[in-house]
């Protein structure tokens, strides 16, 4: 085996950069900066989701497809779906419904994007998000527009709960959903996006948050995905209306199967975690490279180790140990018939510096 002081000064930079160049991607393969992504440790992903739901005594399970609700018992299990991007299909439609219908809790939060409404009008809920942002010019954490939603209502569901903390969110239209959290009554619509209030805009308490009966199961509506952010769940009330959605569920699916949050990685980890036959293709792989490494013909080891020898000035042999047994004139009378075209300075080099190394 070589020591670290055979390689030259070129090929040392030359492989710590390479190795730098691997971690690396392996590093962007299984993390994630996309917002609301369960593996962003940013203050805008929700890596800290996973550990509030595990303070429940819940497990939480990641999801890439939607194939998850069927996996679970219903009556044990809450969903959360944050700000979906792409549109779910008829057979996503199916699994969910028979998933609330038959006793399942689903927390849908979202904001402007149209793909939430479209959900929720899927899952034939009453509750709409308006999409106009909210504001409040008293109530509010750091600005206007993070409204501190107070009016709580005296529904069991959120007794713990004392307020909901915004970010830049929307309300809730509950059409006949029952209404959990509102705004103060200072809170108002920005129509015009001006980030003040006009004279055509009403001041008055707007709802937030909802919940409402499907089957035998329930739909929670949040007009911010916000609200479950890393930089918001320790803002006023938000991490204690997340416990209180999940009470004593055993297991929460943290859905991400309509968006493109998940690191490629960790995707590629899920599905084989999934599926038994991914999980033997890829067992059956790995056992057939080592057992190909391990009956790997001689002569390939033979050019391996020659080609070895031309990178570095060191003999051929010295990989496997059949050169060392060789005399000095042995060896030299090896190289010259292996090596035609090296000078006899060269090869008595070589000869003399591995047997130098042999000695020590």
């Amino acid at each position: 085996m070589k020591r670290s002081t055979d390689y030259s000064m070129p090929t040392v930079v030359l492989g710590g950069f390479t190795l730098l160049i691997v971690v690396s991607l392996l590093f962007a393969a299984s993390t994630s900066g996309a917002t609301f992504g369960i593996y962003n440790d940013a203050w805008d992903g929700t890596s800290n989701l996973r550990s509030v739901t595990e303070g429940t005594g819940a497990n939480p399970q990641v999801a890439h497809e939607t194939t998850a609700y069927s996996q679970v018992n219903p009556n044990d299990t809450v969903g959360i779906i944050l700000s979906p991007d792409e549109t779910y299909s008829t057979a996503d439609r199916v699994r969910l419904q028979r998933f609330i219908r038959r006793g399942g809790t689903l927390l849908v939060a979202g904001d402007y994007r149209t793909q939430t409404n479209h959900l929720l009008s899927m899952l034939g809920t009453d509750a709409r998000l308006d999409g106009r942002p909210i504001r409040d010019e008293r109530r509010h954490y750091r600005s206007p527009a993070m409204p501190i939603a107070d009016n709580v209502s005296n529904q069991s569901l959120v007794s713990n709960v004392s307020a909901l903390t915004l970010n830049h969110g929307t309300v809730v239209s509950p059409r006949g959903a029952t209404v959990l959290v509102d705004t103060s009554e200072y809170g108002y619509l920005d129509v015009n996006q001006n980030q003040k209030l006009d004279d055509d805009e009403t001041i008055s308490s707007m709802p937030v948050a909802t919940v409402e009966q499907i089957g035998a199961g329930r739909v929670f509506v949040v007009s911010d995905p916000s609200v479950l952010i890393n930089t918001m769940l320790d803002r006023p009330g938000n991490r204690a209306f997340v416990r209180a959605v999940i009470g004593n569920h055993g297991t929460v699916v943290l859905d991400y199967s309509h968006t493109s949050q998940i690191p490629p990685l960790k995707l590629a980890v899920l599905i084989i975690r999934e599926s038994a036959l991914w999980q033997l293709l890829v067992g059956c792989g790995c056992l057939s490279l080592i057992l190909l490494w391990t009956q790997r013909p001689s002569g390939v080891t033979q050019r391996w180790n020659a080609l070895m020898a031309r990178c570095s000035d060191q003999p051929p042999d010295r990989v496997d140990g059949q050169f060392s047994s060789m005399s000095e004139s042995a060896m030299v009378s090896y190289l010259q018939e292996q090596h035609p075209n090296w000078d006899a300075v060269r090869i008595q080099r070589i000869v003399t510096a591995y047997r130098e190394e042999r000695s020590k």
